[in-house]
């Protein structure tokens, strides 16, 4: 109890007074294992004081007075002007005091697990979480709202979309063709994107480069399509939540605005990372319902078509069954749409 083997056989000579009113008597103090026993000069033993509430009424001070306990009714006292028993003593009192349970400690405890939980749950649970609502919820024209103040965005280094008036109907032609009934916006881009890319609110960006380039209206509708596709494996409004963070996606929630400030980063970021990979497999079952050719498209992506066999050998819509896309003097117009 008290970790004191040095002092287990520690006695000394005390004055003990056993009530305020009676006489103080000499007395012989020793340590036990768990009690201070103070005995008369015949080793008698007068009274027990257990070591854990003993109490020091002048500390600091010799000779050192002790009480039984902190009870402001107390009445005895004890007298010790023994050096090693004051400092035996003292010693048991302060280890006693380092384990005694202090109050409120457990309730601080339980504060800072809970503290430290909730911040667990902020950090691991609560992004995702206001994401997967912010998303599940968010309107169709919020959407396109935000699709749009990006899009203007993008134009800093774009350019403004091509705007030629029988280019921009032939577009619209292109778009019903291949887009299956999804909503769908297409803007040709002279600059900035890399051949394609999607926005949120159903924008699709195309560099003017694969339609100019090509001989055909299905390499551009093979790019509409690939970048349809992204979208539906990667909501294009996920993507931006990811990159603008947990404060901009609850003030989305909250407010359905979006800071300027993320949708300029954001925009950076998308005109330069690398564009997600697809599986032949599911972009040929888009060709497939979309009724476009996947050959034009696999070689404008690798002029050899050694990086895309796959989609060449395996397209759905052979040349002989192929039906037009456009008509011809749509394509003309179309391939003319950033000069007319």
């Amino acid at each position: 109890m008290t970790a004191l083997t040095q002092y287990e056989r520690l006695e000394a000579p005390g004055l003990w007074r056993p009530a305020p009113e009676a006489q103080r008597v000499n007395v012989i103090v020793s340590i036990g294992d768990a009690t201070l026993t103070i005995s008369d000069s015949s080793d008698r033993a007068l009274t027990h004081w257990s070591l854990a509430a003993l109490h020091r009424l002048n500390p600091d001070t010799m000779p050192a007075l002790y009480a039984p306990s902190e009870l402001p009714d107390e009445v005895e006292e004890l007298e010790i002007s023994d050096d090693d028993m004051v400092a035996a003593i003292e010693k048991v009192r302060r280890v006693i005091e380092r384990n005694r349970p202090r109050a409120g400690r457990l309730r601080l405890i339980l504060t800072l697990a809970a503290l430290a939980l909730g911040v667990f749950i902020a950090v691991t649970w609560l992004p995702g979480a206001l994401k997967r609502q912010t998303l599940a919820v968010l309107p169709d024209v919020t959407r396109a709202s935000v699709g749009d103040r990006l899009l203007e965005r993008i134009q800093r280094v774009s350019g403004a979309p091509c705007t030629g008036r029988y280019g921009t109907a032939a577009l619209t032609r292109l778009g019903a063709r291949v887009s299956d009934g999804q909503p769908l916006r297409l803007a040709v881009v002279s600059s900035g994107v890399p051949q394609a890319a999607h926005l949120p609110g159903g924008i699709v960006l195309l560099n003017r480069a694969v339609i100019e380039d090509y001989e055909e209206p299905d390499v551009a509708a093979g790019f509409i399509l690939a970048e349809l596709e992204r979208a539906r494996l990667n909501d294009p409004m996920a993507a931006l939540l990811d990159h603008a963070g947990l404060w901009a996606t609850a003030r989305l929630l909250t407010t359905g605005a979006i800071d300027d400030a993320a949708l300029d980063s954001y925009a950076e970021v998308l005109l330069t990372r690398p564009r997600a990979d697809l599986r032949d497999e599911t972009l040929l079952a888009r060709f497939e319902t979309a009724g476009v050719r996947a050959t034009p498209y696999a070689f404008a992506l690798d002029q050899t078509g050694e990086t895309t066999l796959r989609l060449i050998e395996a397209d759905p819509i052979p040349l002989s069954m192929a039906v037009p896309l456009l008509a011809d003097s749509d394509w003309v117009s179309l391939q003319g749409i950033c000069v007319e």
